[in-house]
């Protein structure tokens, strides 16, 4: 019979060390601590069947997170399917820059019912003052609305994505981590009529149909309509930047992430649609990942979009 150690092994002429753990600490239910402590475990046929299966579709290109059902995001374990993109680790930027933008959140308290109508469209700027809105459009997995809604527990957040199978993803993972929030379908803005929020933000889709990179790698199996923004990368960033202002609240604020090459494109989107203060924030290796603007507060001034 093969050992782990002796599994393992053989997994690596065609894997990384670290995926082949993975896959096989999947069949077995078991942590890459607990194969290291048990190399010397005995497999039986079947558990080597299911981890030469996982090990073939890997070498076969099949990205690691649909094998495993899930990738970690902030510190969280969400359940992805070939339904919805795979979080990234500069996603989470986005998430950073929305918590900044709301404030302390766990300290604002909703208005009372009477003053709630009122204060609902405004940023909770000062501590107990309003519970905030925030949108997430094309939600996917729900990574960025449900970390959200867990990190900021007392905003109220809807997430909105136009694939049926990605909504049941994202409602399945706000289930499981205990996230409140409003799921709908819909494209972009287009089913919120007569809604407003404090702050939207979007991880669109912004590789441009020529990119060479979606015939490489993860992106072959990833859903083309979470990736493809039209024939430059900024169809659907130019459909948000244009609707946005209409469903933001005076001094509320627009997140966007896009390309490594579309800093300059989305600010000069973002001026022309009449945001201010807007700004690119770089993701740990350096590159512009997630452009911010402001509309004007109720009383003129420019809105922070930090």
């Amino acid at each position: 019979m093969t050992t782990v150690a002796a599994a393992l092994a053989a997994a690596r002429a065609k894997l990384p060390a670290s995926e082949a753990r993975l896959l096989l600490g999947q069949v077995m239910r078991q942590g890459p601590a607990w194969l290291i402590a048990h190399d010397d475990e005995l497999l039986d046929e079947d558990t080597l069947l299911a981890f030469a299966a996982l090990v073939a579709r890997r070498a076969g290109g099949e990205p690691v997170a649909y094998l495993l059902g899930y990738r970690e995001f902030f510190g969280r374990r969400f359940a992805v399917s070939p339904a919805v993109l795979i979080p990234r680790p500069e996603t989470e930027l986005l998430v950073e820059l929305a918590k900044a933008r709301v404030g302390a959140g766990a300290l604002c308290v909703p208005g009372n019912p009477l003053a709630r109508r009122e204060a609902e469209s405004r940023v909770c700027r000062d501590r107990g003052q309003v519970t905030p809105s925030i949108l997430d459009l094309g939600t996917g997995s729900g990574c960025i609305a449900i970390t959200l809604a867990l990190e900021l527990p007392l905003s109220r957040v809807t997430a909105v994505d136009s694939s049926g199978a990605a909504l049941q993803v994202a409602a399945g993972n706000a289930q499981a981590l205990g996230a409140s929030l409003r799921l709908l379908r819909g494209d972009w803005l287009s089913g919120l009529a007569g809604e407003c929020f404090d702050l939207i933000v979007s991880n669109p889709p912004y590789v441009a149909a020529a990119d060479a990179h979606l015939a490489q790698g993860d992106l072959r199996h990833e859903p083309r309509q979470a990736l493809v923004g039209g024939a430059d990368g900024l169809d659907a960033i130019r459909n948000i930047v244009a609707a946005a202002s209409s469903h933001l609240a005076p001094g509320g604020s627009l997140m966007i992430e896009h390309g490594h090459d579309q800093a300059d494109a989305v600010r000069g989107l973002m001026g022309d649609a009449g945001f201010e203060d807007i700004k690119a924030h770089a993701d740990l290796a350096g590159i512009l990942r997630v452009t911010a603007g402001g509309l004007p507060s109720a009383g003129g001034a420019p809105a922070d979009s930090h």
